[in-house]
């Protein structure tokens, strides 16, 4: 079983433009400002200033998900969590906010319109479930 991370950044929502750059970051393991830059306008259809990239990295980093290295003469940014780690984080908190505003009718109602490959994953969750339950009463 994947369990949650140990770290969580300070604000787990991010925009669109701030989960770009996230990714990017993701995709080249690290990278400069300079290099983000570059990636983005290698789309010949996109505008974006360098000063908005560097906005964005400091926003990311304020709000836990980017460290900042500042070896040699460039800024590295580093992401704090894997993107796997970061999709089981976002996952976890979108359920909870799912869980916090629903009820056990409202929920089957959402499921009588799933097709049937949903059904079944939520069939294998609900298998899953027990069997935490189940490890859990035989710890106590």
């Amino acid at each position: 079983m994947t369990s949650l991370p140990n770290y969580r950044p300070k604000k787990l929502s991010v925009g669109p433009l701030e989960q770009e750059i996230l990714n990017i970051i993701w995709e080249l393991d690290g990278a400069t400002t300079k290099q983000i830059h570059q990636y983005i306008l290698a789309d010949p259809d996109r505008e974006l200033s360098y000063p908005t990239v560097t906005t964005v990295l400091q926003r990311l980093t304020q709000k836990g998900w980017l460290a900042c290295d500042q070896s040699d003469r460039a800024f590295v940014w580093q992401p704090l969590l894997s993107q796997a780690e970061a999709q089981l984080l976002q996952a976890h908190e979108r359920l909870n906010q799912f869980l916090a505003v629903t009820n056990p009718d409202m929920v089957a109602a959402f499921a009588d319109d799933l097709d049937r490959g949903s059904l079944n994953q939520l069939e294998a969750i609900a298998d899953r479930i027990q069997a935490i339950r189940q490890a859990r009463q035989e710890e106590e």
